[in-house]
């Protein structure tokens, strides 16, 4: 919620919102509006209980009609995992603690581990390539 606010705040607008099944809240789908959502559902969700949210009461009709494996095709659910993959590959090469101890610091910290480990990638690839 902190994030969606803070995006709000500056005038950042939301394409889409990935989320798993803690996500799945009558106060998120209020706070992300009209961007697309690829929020799971929980298995027991009803309409009843989306009093709170015009949105979620949608987005449950349309999970529930279609069924998991569709709704996961139209709403492209699978893309989440490939940038949840990228941040666990860098943690388990670089761990999850930065050093940095200023706001700026942290940011160049980050995207230096991010930059490294792409570096890391293309270089594989690359000799990969070279060996076939």
């Amino acid at each position: 919620m902190k994030h969606i606010k803070l995006l709000k705040e500056k005038w950042i607008k939301l394409k889409k919102f990935y989320g798993d099944g803690a996500y799945d809240t009558n106060e998120i789908f209020n706070a992300i509006g009209d961007a697309e959502s690829a929020i799971k559902i929980r298995k027991n969700a009803t309409t009843y209980r989306c009093r709170g949210s015009r949105r979620r009461r949608q987005e449950v009709r349309k999970y529930i009609k279609l069924g998991y494996k569709t709704w996961a095709k139209d709403t492209k659910y699978g893309l989440r995992w490939a940038i949840e993959g990228i941040f666990s590959s860098v943690k388990r090469k670089f761990g999850e603690d930065l050093r940095a101890r200023s706001p700026i610091g942290l940011i160049a910290e980050a995207m230096q581990k991010m930059w490294i480990y792409d570096e890391m990638v293309s270089y594989g690839r690359n000799s990969m390539l070279s060996t076939i």
